[in-house]
């Protein structure tokens, strides 16, 4: 390190943000995470024993994974090297990796990349490492906040331990506000002060994001005026200035988008219409496309509700329409309607059982013929070929049914939509039953 250098390192420690002054040096100042990091937990021993591995901490904002790096850079004899994704490329991964052929090779001593944003890297980037992760050349430690399963190389995620941390606790959020007024890293140069009505306040809506919580500390201080008393008073007036609302903590292509669909979809499939409202809002809110939360419940309408209450599907349809017509914000009571319909309605899921029965069948046996009688006939000498020959035709029997082979052969004794016995299902099976199509199949008596 050059003087330079050393004097930037130095204003870091006293010009940096207070979310990167206050940033955690040892595991005794780490708060939350218990379940990762307890005393008794496997990452917390390997860090004390030195004998990282290499690891994937994955988790929203805010919940420390950047912390463990540096706590981990801290206690470590390995040499530690720290990369972003969104700014380095190959280049500095070359040389990271040059550095560690030489530590391991002249010297015996282990190296430590840490790449913060890893999701950011492309595949061939990630790739170039995979070999020197694999022969121990560098301990990768990676940081994202996207699923890993998705973003990350799978052969470096086999070769890593995930660990996922949680957004931290109103309480953890609080005990950091706290020690931010009171730590020579905070904001305790200031003579400030917080009300408890404050922390709390701020500790509550920072939602399990410590850095936005104390990035409003810095700006709720900062910006304040000192009261007669010579001091830096922060009240609920002042923080809520400071955050001017919660945070939806939402991105369209990452975790949250995929786990609260999946919510809301469920939140239907169980006939639950308050959780099934209350996900669609927090999808609104988050601004999640309106079109998009309406092809999703038409295929709800389908797949979960299906012929127990065959106008599921047309609620749902009209919905998507009038939706895409009235635009926002009218358009969010609509889907309310829709998804409170689909979630209110009688559940079958006999639809969507029948047509992955049928694709595994036409997986299995290919293109069975089709009975000649079920053929084409309408051409000119399709009756030599014996095409439409004895077909059946159910109008011009009584009931508008006749018994006839529709199925191809080899597969004419399967059953593949089965009705249950849940709205208007249960009527298709009593039609099914009254006609004698395979009456002891769908006798109510003998189900």
């Amino acid at each position: 390190m050059d003087l330079f250098e050393y004097m930037a390192e130095n204003k870091k420690e006293t010009e940096s943000p207070l979310a990167a002054r206050m940033r955690p040096r040892t595991l005794d100042e780490v708060v939350g995470q218990e379940d990762i990091i307890g005393k008794d937990k496997l990452l917390y021993r390997a860090i004390k024993a030195d004998r990282i591995s290499s690891i994937i901490l994955y988790g929203p904002p805010g919940t420390g994974k950047t912390t463990l790096a540096k706590v981990i850079a801290n206690t470590t004899s390995a040499d530690f090297h720290q990369v972003n994704a969104t700014i380095a490329g190959k280049k500095d991964m070359e040389e990271v990796v040059a550095k560690a052929k030489n530590n391991l090779g002249g010297f015996g001593r282990k190296t430590i990349l840490f790449i913060d944003e890893i999701h950011r890297f492309n595949k061939a980037q990630q790739d170039y490492l995979l070999p020197y992760v694999e022969d121990g050349t560098v301990i990768l430690i990676g940081a994202t906040t996207e699923n890993p399963y998705f973003e990350v190389n799978g052969a470096l995620i086999s070769r890593s331990r995930i660990f996922e941390l949680k957004p931290l606790s109103k309480e953890n959020v609080l005990t950091l506000i706290n020690r931010a007024f009171t730590s020579e890293r905070g904001v305790s140069s200031f003579n400030a002060d917080i009300t408890d009505e404050a922390a709390s306040f701020l500790a509550d809506v920072a939602d399990g994001d410590a850095r936005a919580a104390l990035n409003a500390v810095e700006l709720a201080v900062l910006t304040t005026d000192p009261s007669e008393d010579g001091k830096i008073h922060i009240d609920i007036q002042v923080a809520e200035e400071c955050i001017q609302k919660k945070a939806i903590r939402y991105d369209k292509t990452g975790d949250n988008h995929y786990d609260t669909i999946a919510a809301f979809i469920e939140s239907m499939c169980g006939s639950d219409p308050d959780a099934a409202i209350y996900y669609l809002a927090r999808m609104l809110s988050a601004g999640e496309d309106v079109k998009y939360i309406a092809r999703r419940m038409l295929v709800a309408a389908s797949e979960e509700v299906g012929n127990a209450d065959p106008m599921a599907i047309c609620v749902a349809a009209s919905a998507a329409i009038a939706v895409e017509r009235v635009g926002m914000p009218e358009g969010r009571i609509i889907l309310a309607q829709a998804a409170s319909y689909i979630a209110s309605a009688p559940k079958s899921n006999a639809a969507y059982l029948g047509i992955e029965k049928a694709m595994k069948i036409v997986r299995d046996t290919g293109n069975l013929p089709i009975p000649p009688y079920l053929q084409d006939s309408s051409y000119k000498g399709a009756a030599k070929l014996g095409r439409g020959v004895g077909y059946k035709y159910a109008h011009d029997y009584p009931g508008h049914w006749v018994d006839q082979q529709y199925l191809p052969d080899a597969i004419k004794d399967e059953h593949i939509y089965e009705p249950n016995d849940i709205g208007h299902e249960a009527e298709i099976k009593k039609y099914f039953a009254k006609i004698g199509k395979q009456a002891e199949r769908y006798s109510t008596e003998k189900r």
